[in-house]
Order: C-alpha cells, then sequence, then structure tokens
C-alpha cells in the first residue's frame, strides 16, 4: 500500500512521516511530497529507506498529477500556504484554487482515498462543545477558503467515487510548531532569559493536542473507511490558555512573569470553545 503526504515538511507534516517510519508495517511505501527538498534534508526521516521523497509544488499541477506522485492508494493532504496570516485574502484566492484543482486532478487520474486536514475555525464565533454536525459559520478568508474546499470535495464525490476524511484540527503544540505560536514565543523568552513575558489576558479557553498525538490520530483516522466524512481532531478537554503557559513554565523549571492583558484578545475567535471528539475516539478505539 501506497501512503502519499502532501505537506510532508510543515509542523504536522514531518510528524507524521515521523510516525510512519517508526510504526510502518512491511506493506506500506512511504511517499513524502514538498516543494522544498532542502528543508527535507533537516529531518532525520530524510535519509529513512521507507521513505521516498518527491520534490512536487501543487500550484503547478498537471494532467499526470497521480503518476507523477507514484499513484498512491491514500493521499493524507496538509499543504497549505500562508499561516498564521488567517485574514489574508490569499487564502481564498489562491490557496483554495490551488489545493482543489491539484486535489480534484489526482482524483481524476484514480485516488480513491482521501484525508484532508480543515481547521475549528471552519465553526467561526461559536462557544462551547462543538460537535461535527454543528453549523460553520467562518469568519476569516483562512477559515472560508478552508470551509469551502470541503464543499468543493462533497460537490466532487457526486460526480466521482472517493473516500473523504475531513479532519477539522484545533490546536496543536510540540517541536517544529511555527516561531509565532504561543509557547514557541514563549519557549523563546525562557532561553532568552527574559523576566516578563507580554500576552493576553489568558482566559481563553482552548483545545490542544501535542503534535505527536495528533499525528497518530491523523494516520489512524486515514486508514480507516468505517467512518468518514468530518472528523473534529482534538483532545475534547478545555484548557485556559493562561493555564496552558502557567504549565509550560512549570515543566521547564522557568522562572518568568506572565504579563497577562499586555496583548487583546483576538477578533477572530470565540472566547471558549473546544471539540466533540467522541467520533474521534470510536475510530481510535476500533483500530487500536
Amino acid at each position: 500500500m501506497k501512503v502519499l503526504v502532501v505537506g510532508s515538511t510543515g509542523f504536522i507534516g514531518s510528524h507524521i512521516i515521523d510516525y510512519l517510519c517508526r510504526n510502518n508495517r512491511n506493506d506500506i511505501n512511504i511517499i513524502a511530497a514538498t516543494r522544498n527538498i532542502e528543508k527535507a534534508k533537516k529531518f532525520l526521516w530524510f535519509k529513512d529507506k521507507k521513505v521516498n521523497i518527491i520534490e512536487f509544488d501543487i500550484s503547478q499541477t498537471n494532467s499526470d498529477v497521480y503518476g507523477r506522485l507514484q499513484r498512491p492508494d491514500i493521499m493524507i493532504h496538509l499543504a497549505w500556504d500562508g499561516l498564521p496570516d488567517y485574514k489574508n485574502i490569499s487564502h481564498i484566492e489562491l490557496n483554495l484554487y490551488d489545493n482543489y484543482f491539484f486535489i480534484r486532478d489526482m482524483i481524476l487520474g484514480g485516488l480513491k482515498d482521501l484525508t484532508v486536514t480543515g481547521t475549528c475555525f471552519e465553526y467561526g464565533i461559536k462557544n462551547g462543545h462543538l460537535s461535527e454536525e454543528t453549523e460553520t459559520n467562518p469568519v476569516t478568508p483562512y477559515a472560508v477558503a478552508k470551509d469551502s474546499l470541503r464543499r468543493f470535495l462533497w460537490e466532487l464525490q457526486k460526480i466521482k467515487n472517493f473516500d473523504l476524511k475531513w479532519l477539522r484540527l484545533f490546536y496543536a503544540y510540540g517541536k517544529g510548531q511555527s516561531p509565532k505560536s504561543l509557547l514557541s514565543q514563549l519557549d523563546a523568552a525562557i532561553k532568552n532569559n527574559e523576566k516578563v513575558f507580554n500576552m493576553s489576558g489568558g482566559e481563553q479557553l482552548r483545545d490542544y493536542l501535542p503534535v505527536e498525538i495528533l499525528s497518530e490520530y491523523i494516520v489512524k483516522l486515514s486508514f480507516q473507511n468505517k467512518i468518514t466524512g468530518i472528523i473534529n481532531s482534538c483532545s475534547g478537554k478545555p484548557i485556559s490558555i493562561r493555564n496552558l503557559a502557567e504549565n509550560y513554565i512549570r515543566e521547564k523549571g522557568a522562572d518568568i512573569k506572565l504579563n497577562f492583558g499586555y496583548y487583546p484578545y483576538p477578533d477572530y475567535e470565540p472566547m471558549a470553545f473546544w471539540g466533540d471528539n467522541s467520533k474521534l475516539l470510536k475510530i481510535i478505539k476500533n483500530n487500536g
């Protein structure tokens, strides 16, 4: 079985390749697609003989894209430009169409099993416990583009037979995350021996998963077809940003003070939301 990971050198993609290498069965061939082969060289799996690395840019797709990417049985699609600038209109004008036409060409070429990562931002400004049945109402170009891509693929399913698992990701943290993320900035401040770390009020409730666990979930969700469609990929347990930062400082044994209220709360996120992960847990239980 051939498994293609598109966006393999990104934050989550690199951990997925890691997981596949560490838990690889003899019948699985791993294909890692990246547009930057130099970036791929930074990962340990670059020299792993189980990984076939292909330099590829989805914006320059062609009619033989499925063959060029070695006719995979499963595709895990994570590629997306321009993050974490969620408000940039290029998500709608460029990313949406680049991703759709690439995926469409893969499907038309013969791909039958597709997993795509969506975002919790598709839900919009909704507080509380969010299930997959919650109506979407995206408020940023990034979320609009992701929600539109899902709808485009649903329409494509009406004329082409393929399995689609739309994994709606919440928040992940760990090695390799964006330097603009909260914990990356906090970690940099600790390493620089700064005494104060400026942040928002910290009362927002969010749903976080370590990237290693999220990557394992994504692989297991991708490798099954009993449950398809939208699947919240999250912990199901809310934690305040304040507690997240305080726990991180405690784990690091650092001496730094959190300056709450320095930054305003983001206007594109609700104050308190987390995912219903019952569908996810059912799949994981049934698939080890």
